[in-house]
């Protein structure tokens, strides 16, 4: 099986990744190369992300030209319930009306009354909501299913996809192992994999990131020594150990400079400019013909966003453990 890095390879926006697999781009706010969904195609076919409520139709569609047919589609899986993951599970659920949701436990409430979780997102997006993701439509309850530490989820003709709770990134977020191949789908638990230049950077947003966990999810990971990492921004990758270790050591490095700028008394604008003199400048910047998807990435997952996140990590922890150095 080849590495599917580059979005500009795939065929209106399907690229096949062998064994039945077809990554699906989802063209977030109608851009290239930011979410994508992957398809299975096995005996059961699922679906692996959704993306935002705004893609809906546009993985429908790349669905259906896989010969996938509505009542066909057995199983949904969301790695975690952040909007541009699982926006569009209401909406795709009433497409494929046989197809079980599969999610973490922590998540699972927000699918079927979605109504906080959108409060809570208008809040921090305000009007760029509509363009970047869209509403979530409720699921129906019945139709969700919830895992805890681990689960699976039948294939059919003896493959399965199992699920590791992996939290860091989120408290409901879980990863999920192909049975068949070896692949490993990560969702956000690594960060997010540029395709055009092979940079990894944390995602490390408020309110849950938690350095402990993610480095625990990370030890996971290298514990499955899976085939392939499956990013759900953006692509397989098939470097899986240098992949991790460049993930940790971003991780990292992004934590200690938050903190050294945290421990000045430096402000929420400090640190992000620390962040952006000193870390984002070492990394390779994006094809002209990127720039867009590159920008869009920025505001979805971007300086500001993961320095808070990192930040509200680091005051929880003072909070917990006044005068107690942290160094994992």
């Amino acid at each position: 099986m080849e590495q599917q890095a580059d979005p500009r390879s795939a065929v209106g926006g399907i690229a096949p990744l062998g064994e039945d697999i077809f990554a699906i781009d989802t063209f977030m706010a109608g851009c290239p190369g930011i979410t994508s969904s992957y398809l299975i195609r096995s005996e059961r076919p699922c679906v692996i992300e959704v993306g935002t409520a705004g893609s809906a139709e546009t993985l429908r569609d790349g669905i259906a030209s896989l010969g996938v047919q509505p009542t066909d589609l057995a199983t949904v899986v969301l790695t975690h319930i952040h909007l541009d993951h699982a926006g569009g599970t209401g909406a795709i659920a009433g497409m494929f009306p046989n197809a079980e949701i599969v999610v973490h436990e922590r998540g699972a409430r927000h699918l079927a009354d979605p109504e906080r979780l959108m409060r809570s997102a208008r809040m921090v997006w305000g009007d760029r909501l509509d363009v970047l993701f869209g509403d979530m439509h409720p699921t129906a309850a019945e139709r969700i299913r919830s895992v805890g530490e681990s689960g699976e989820v039948d294939l059919g003709g003896g493959r399965r996809l199992v699920s590791h709770y992996a939290p860091g990134h989120a408290k409901h977020h879980m990863a999920l192992v192909d049975s068949l191949t070896g692949d490993l789908y990560v969702g956000d638990a690594l960060g997010v994999y540029n395709p055009h230049t092979g940079d990894v950077r944390p995602a490390t947003p408020p309110p849950d990131f938690d350095l402990d966990a993610a480095l625990a999810s990370l030890r996971l990971f290298t514990g499955i020594d899976p085939q392939r990492l499956m990013f759900s921004h953006f692509g397989a990758v098939t470097d899986v150990a240098e992949t991790i270790d460049r993930a940790e050591r971003e991780l990292r490095v992004w934590v200690e400079t938050v903190r050294e700028a945290h421990g000045t008394d430096g402000d929420l604008d400090h640190a992000i400019a620390m962040v952006r003199d000193q870390v984002t400048s070492r990394y390779t910047p994006a094809p002209a013909d990127a720039a867009e998807s590159q920008a869009v990435m920025d505001v979805l997952s971007g300086v500001e966003g993961n320095v808070s996140g990192i930040v509200h990590w680091l005051d929880r922890l003072a909070a917990d453990q006044p005068g107690r150095p942290h160094n994992p």
